[in-house]
């Protein structure tokens, strides 16, 4: 094989357990694989099942590295001599299957080794993100010196006959996949250890060789999986522990068990029910280490909140008359001494309620706490004021973003865990700006950009194996890739989206109608989610009889976005059309929806209904005259009689504000943040009370606007080469805050000294120029400390 090259797929060492490497021989990118993907023999591979694989080897000496490239369908955990090593696949389509690369040389010994992996197939009850065809196995090693692991005939396979699904019963939309019924007298203990015996073991069954993405040069043809790199890192894994017991029906338990310094014993033939309550909401595999009660059945029920008999959570923080209410796992104890249990993938919870039955045998619970996961996300930026509520918000918001991403971005930990555009374009910015982490956004633009269908639109959620289409989230795609050209020097990639940005907007102008509107439109047209006469399920008035002020404002939105980067990149003939047609749609909104009694746009024609979103779009689009903005957005945050933005909603009100030059309006309005955190919130939630979802990705909003608008650090041209820094105190007395830049730290701490003055100091990146501005006067920055002082 050829020599070991570098390629930019972006592997880190995170999670304190595996070592990645970013060490991948090219025979591995454009040659089919010498490894084939391996099964169960005597099954259809289409059904539920949890299966063991292992395979022993010798290592030779003097061996400096032992990479391996690994994936599954649907889920592999992977283990070297008995250690935990990574898990995997990254989600993906089959398009794109990717494979983690990992070097086990740490985890190996002189000798004889064992490599183990338990893979998974969820089969029907599978969540929606996750794609699948068979369940199946593969590992190559890079080099002739890893090959005598390949996954072949030589590996041995059984079906752990432990598991077993546990639909979910909740009543609301749930597609996380299946609790787990573990059967402990059934399980093979120690089955990762080099000495458990394996002679009873199947001989793995062949199936196809691997075969990546560039290895496809002959004919065209397809295999099942086209593997990829895996582009993002490990996810990061630690243990935590429980901060309290709320309550038990047997007595106090000592602290000592939460801390996990003592057992506790559950007698032989009778019942124990505990809460448990981890203080904050969290992503996290529950670990469960028991002895002896043979029979002994445990219930783990996971819930971010408690409910009243009227299925109310109330107070988040109060358990008093309520009861636990969310997805479960059962384990039943086969005896034996500190057996460990862990689900194979992790659940979201704030409160954890554990029942237990015991049998002719006393159960001893030796531990229990969890591992939290997530997306290795660090905290670069900060944010502090005068207000020190604004922290709490900052702190839940952040909670919140962190929550909700893993191997994508998603919508909600609890019940989805769907990358939908809506949600993620608030993600990609908040993310970007905190933590200054530009891969996720990057890949969730391309996840889009492939979830395309045969008539131009993108899918709403993607990956999902359940195709749903939202038009209006094709819109938000487009102005991710806006986002993405400001915040990243990255125009080759913003180049190969062009295509994907034209289908859509190709899509949108074939339903403009005889009246120079969008008319009639397909699919689900979600806005928002709204409680107010003419809108349903999100849906605005107007779609179905009339023409949707709403929608054809974004529709111009995303156009004047469109143009801009049409325009950078010299498609002037496209850029020009998207201008025009922008315009045209504005002139015919604005006469035919513009009430002058109330001097706001209706949502129709007919002007029976109003809304925030009609005319918040329609400042954002210069729909009204500039010198009509403040007012228009005072009506419509002091008129409790239209139809009010959510929590996602507000995003593109706080946008408003800014582009009207009333962002000293903003902290005003976070009333909705307070209330949440009033109510023992950790996270921000997905709508008003009564919320379906406590953790909601669009909540987040605040804690970007906190940095881009409070302390007012935005890019001053595209790919963020220079920056604008134009503050906003409102009511503070003082702010400082820091964003990651890619040339280093931008930092801003300013104070007011009375109404119309300010001073402080900005730093900036060495090689970072910018300008700063407040009450319309300007001061030229350079890089390192640059002292501001203006005075009214």
């Amino acid at each position: 094989m050829k020599s070991l090259f570098l390629i930019f797929v972006i592997l880190f060492i995170t999670n304190g357990f595996s070592q990645e490497t970013s060490q991948i021989d090219p025979d591995i990118l454009y040659k089919t694989w010498e490894a084939k993907w391996i099964t169960c023999p005597g099954i259809s591979g289409k059904e539920y099942g949890v299966y063991l694989f292992r395979k022993t080897f010798q290592l030779k000496p003097g061996i400096k590295e032992f990479i391996v490239h690994v994936s599954a369908d649907n889920r592999y955990k992977l283990f070297v001599n008995g250690k935990y090593v990574c898990n995997g696949p990254s989600r993906g389509d089959f398009l794109k299957w990717k494979f983690e690369s990992t070097d086990i040389l740490p985890f190996l010994e002189k000798g004889e080794n064992i490599i183990t992996a338990v893979v998974w197939n969820f089969a029907e009850y599978r969540p929606v993100a996750q794609f699948s065809n068979r369940t199946g196995f593969i590992l190559q090693g890079n080099t002739k010196v890893e090959c005598i692991i390949n996954t072949n005939s030589t590996w041995k396979v059984l079906k752990d006959s432990a598991y077993s699904p546990l639909p979910v019963n909740v009543n609301q939309y749930y597609v996380v996949g299946p609790g787990e019924k573990f059967n402990g007298e059934l399980h093979h203990w120690n089955w990762t250890k080099l000495e458990y015996n394996d002679s009873k073991w199947k001989t793995a069954k062949e199936l196809e060789p691997g075969t990546p993405l560039q290895s496809f040069k002959e004919y065209g043809n397809i295999s099942k999986y086209v593997l990829v790199p895996r582009e993002i890192p490990f996810m990061e894994e630690k243990t935590q522990r429980f901060s309290q017991i709320r309550r038990s029906n047997i007595g106090n338990i000592p602290e000592q068990f939460i801390k996990g310094t003592r057992s506790l014993i559950i007698p032989a033939n009778s019942s124990a029910t505990i809460l448990f309550d981890q203080k904050y909401l969290t992503d996290a595999y529950p670990v469960l280490i028991i002895s002896g009660g043979d029979q002994s059945e445990i219930t783990l029920t996971y819930a971010e909140a408690l409910f009243n008999d009227k299925t109310e959570k109330g107070n988040r923080n109060d358990i008093k008359n309520k009861k636990i209410i969310g997805n479960q796992d059962i384990i039943i104890s086969g005896g034996g001494d500190n057996r460990t249990y862990q689900t194979l993938w992790w659940r979201t919870f704030r409160y954890v309620e554990m029942k237990v039955e015991t049998k002719n045998e006393p159960l001893t619970i030796n531990d229990f706490y969890s591992i939290y996961t997530g997306y290795p996300f660090k905290e670069k930026a900060y944010f502090e004021s005068s207000d020190s509520l604004l922290t709490d918000i900052w702190n839940t918001g952040w909670r919140t973003q962190r929550l909700c991403t893993g191997e994508t971005f998603f919508d909600c930990p609890y019940y989805e865990q769907l990358q939908y555009a809506g949600d993620t374009r608030i993600q990609c910015l908040t993310s970007n700006y905190v933590s200054g982490d530009t891969i996720m956004m990057r890949k969730a633009i391309q996840s889009f950009y492939d979830s395309r269908l045969l008539f131009g639109l993108t899918q709403s959620r993607y990956p999902s194996y359940d195709t749903q289409i939202i038009p209006t989230y094709s819109l938000v795609w487009i102005t991710m890739v806006y986002d993405y050209w400001m915040l990243c020097n990255d125009p080759e990639f913003i180049k190969t989206m062009i295509p994907g940005i034209m289908d859509v907007l190709n899509w949108y102008k074939s339903k403009i109608d005889s009246s120079g509107l969008l008319g009639h439109m397909e699919w689900w047209n979600f806005v928002d989610w709204v409680n107010f006469k003419g809108w349903h399920s999100g849906i605005p008035p107007g779609l179905d009889s009339s023409n949707s002020a709403v929608i054809n404002l974004q529709y111009v939105y995303t156009l004047q976005k469109a143009f801009l980067l049409f325009k950078a990149f010299n498609l002037n003939e496209q850029a020009s059309e998207y201008l025009q047609q922008a315009k045209k749609i504005k002139i015919n909104v604005f006469s035919k929806c513009l009430d002058k009694k109330e001097g706001l746009i209706a949502d129709t024609p007919d002007k029976k209904n109003f809304s925030q979103h009609a005319n918040i779009l329609g400042i954002l689009t210069n729909t009204f005259p500039a010198n009509s903005y403040d007012e228009v957005l005072n009506k419509i945050t002091g008129k409790k009689d239209i139809a009010q933005c959510s929590y996602y909603f507000r995003f593109y009100l706080f946008e408003a504000l800014e582009k009207a030059g009333m962002s000293d309006k903003f902290l005003e309005l976070l009333s909705p943040w307070k209330q949440m955190l009033d109510l023992g919130l950790t996270t921000f939630a997905e709508e008003p009370e009564p919320s379906r979802s406590d953790c909601h990705a669009w909540s987040a909003s605040p804690v970007y606007y906190f940095l881009s608008l409070v302390c007012g650090i935005k890019p001053n041209e595209p790919g963020f080469k220079s920056v604008r820094i134009e503050p906003h105190l409102g009511s503070l007395k003082w702010i400082s805050g820091s964003i990651p830049h890619r040339l280093g730290n931008i930092k801003v701490e300013l104070q007011k000294e009375h109404e119309g003055s300010i001073k402080g100091q900005v730093i900036l990146p060495e090689h970072l120029k910018g300008v700063f501005i407040y009450k319309n006067k300007k001061i030229l920055l350079s890089g390192g400390a640059n002292s501001i002082q203006i005075n009214n």
